[in-house]
Order: C-alpha cells, then sequence, then structure tokens
C-alpha cells in the first residue's frame, strides 16, 4: 500500500475502486489528450461504432447509466459533429444514435491512442493480471445489488 494511502480506505470496496479509477481515468485522458476526446467519449464513440446504430437506451444500460448521464456525455460529440441522433424509424418513442464520417475518422485517430495507453497498462501490470482485473470487473458490474425493500418499522403499542 503506498505511503499516501489513507488508513481506513483499504477497507471500503468503493472508496479503493474510485481511487484506482480516478488513477486509470487520469492516465487514459492523458494518453487521448492529442484528439481532442477524454477516454470516456473515445469508450462512447466506440460502443456507438459497435453497436450499429444502437438505441440509447441500450448504449446506457450496456454503460451501466442513466440516459441523462449518456445525454451529457453525448452533447460535446454531437457539438463536433462526431455523433448524430434520430428517431427510429420503425418506433418513434425511440431515439438512436450513429458516427457521423467525422466521427469515424475521431474514432480511427482516438482507437490508435487506446491502444498504446491499453499496451502500457498491460506492461506495467501485465498482461494476464489485466485480463483477470477486466473478467472481475465485468463479473462486478452484472452482479445485482439492489436492497430488499425496508419494510417501515410499527410503534410498539403503550
Amino acid at each position: 500500500m503506498p505511503k499516501d494511502t489513507l488508513p481506513g480506505l483499504t477497507a471500503c470496496n468503493y472508496a479503493m475502486l474510485r481511487r484506482a479509477t480516478r488513477k486509470l481515468g487520469q492516465f487514459y485522458d492523458d494518453v487521448q489528450a492529442p484528439s481532442g476526446l477524454k477516454a470516456t467519449q473515445q469508450g462512447l464513440l466506440y460502443q456507438i461504432h459497435i453497436g450499429g446504430e444502437p438505441a440509447m437506451g441500450a448504449i446506457a444500460a450496456a454503460l451501466v447509466m442513466d440516459l441523462s448521464a449518456l445525454g451529457h456525455t453525448l452533447k460535446p460529440l454531437v457539438r463536433d459533429g462526431f455523433v448524430e441522433t434520430f428517431t427510429d424509424p420503425d418506433d418513434r418513442r425511440i431515439k438512436r444514435v450513429r458516427l457521423t464520417q467525422q466521427g469515424r475518422i475521431k474514432l480511427d485517430e482516438a482507437m490508435k491512442l487506446w491502444q498504446t495507453a491499453q499496451q502500457r497498462f498491460e506492461d506495467v501490470v501485465g498482461k494476464e493480471k489485466a485480463e483477470r482485473l477486466r473478467a472481475m470487473l465485468d463479473d462486478i458490474s452484472a452482479l445485482d445489488f439492489d436492497l430488499p425493500t425496508a419494510t417501515p418499522a410499527i410503534p410498539a403499542k403503550a
């Protein structure tokens, strides 16, 4: 454990995961900086690319995000001309998203940088350990943490 880790921090799963997430987020953002994208934006462009013209709800579910957070993340990508949203022609209640030509070019640029970040991470952590980490995180993302509904306390009769 590094010297700058606060006592008690290592006992909390959430705190340690957030700490590691911030560290990796900073690293991937730094590597992505020449593309003008944040790592989260690169990841979203990639999800849209592999999904074809996915429904926004499907992307949000896959990324474990709510629709408003997805909309917030999409806004600069739409503004910069990398992504466009459109209404599903078969079901007007569904909003879909796709990459523009400019978005495909930007994704190609960002994926080269992402590959550099991935390789550096695996060089530092080890390929097998990185694979195990991704598998464990995927398993955790699939868990159901819903709490049972609390029953209201019934006051004792006097």
